[in-house]
């Protein structure tokens, strides 16, 4: 973490995990653990049918309620979407796009990962755009040439003033929900790849003021180490953002 040149960002995606009441019982519990932690921002991305219960659990604390994909049309015969303009009408703020699980199941791509970036900016919502490699990927010793096109391919079309609103998630997709987590060298080498990507781009100051989080298996345990690189801007949590005490320890380490 750098604080001095930008925020840092612990932010929880539950996935398809927690009824309303669920929801709100997690946001009572977790409430106090992270009270007065003010050296980060901290969100919940929650499905849709939670969001509502969730937001009213959440209202007058430091944690904020996001959601967890959004679509790129306005309206129109989508059946089983959501456009940015719902979200934004139940005063979401935050929307993770790109999630590796949306690009392996729901044939995401790194055009229709663009197009709905754009919508949820053109809403006024805040982007938590994930990106990363494959094992073979990794194993072939290309991460930086896919992270480096994802980067560009994901961003195309974004003006710097934009990317204020937008955070990176650098998630290497064999450490998400294997148990497998890059070691602190190797996520720090990758954020700073995609920094350099993004200096590329934009310039230097875009690039030095991005949060970027590493996401993939990070939780109580190895959060500090790797929050203490340079690069890694806090973290995208999958499993230890369903458990309270979990949860919180990460926003400790990121004290």
């Amino acid at each position: 973490m750098n604080p001095a040149k930008r925020r840092t960002v612990i932010a929880g995606n539950w996935k398809m995990n927690f009824t309303p009441a669920e929801a709100k019982k997690f946001i009572k519990a977790v409430t106090p653990l992270v009270a007065g932690k003010d050296n980060c921002d901290i969100i919940f991305c929650a499905p849709y049918v939670t969001i509502d219960a969730a937001m009213k659990a959440a209202k007058g604390t430091n944690i904020k309620i996001g959601a967890e994909n959004v679509h790129f049309a306005p309206k129109g015969a989508y059946t089983g979407e959501v456009s940015a303009d719902m979200l934004k009408a139940i005063g979401v703020e935050y929307v993770i796009i790109g999630h590796s699980e949306r690009r392996q199941y729901f044939g995401e791509t790194d055009e229709t990962v663009n197009l709905r970036t754009k919508a949820a900016l053109e809403a006024g919502m805040k982007v938590i755009l994930c990106l990363g490699e494959v094992k073979e990927q990794r194993l072939a010793g290309i991460t930086d040439e896919v992270v480096g096109m994802q980067t560009k391919l994901d961003l195309a079309g974004i003006t710097a003033e934009q990317m204020k609103n937008i955070i990176i998630a650098y998630e290497p997709v064999w450490a998400i929900g294997t148990g497998l987590t890059a070691t602190p060298e190797q996520a720090e080498e990758t954020c700073a790849v995609i920094r350099k990507v993004v200096a590329s781009i934009y310039g230097k100051e875009v690039a030095e003021a991005t949060t970027i989080q590493y996401g993939g298996s990070m939780n109580d345990k190895n959060a500090a180490e790797l929050l203490k690189k340079d690069d890694v801007d806090g973290g995208l949590i999958g499993g230890a953002s369903l458990v309270p005490e979990k949860f919180a320890a990460i926003v400790d380490a990121a004290q």
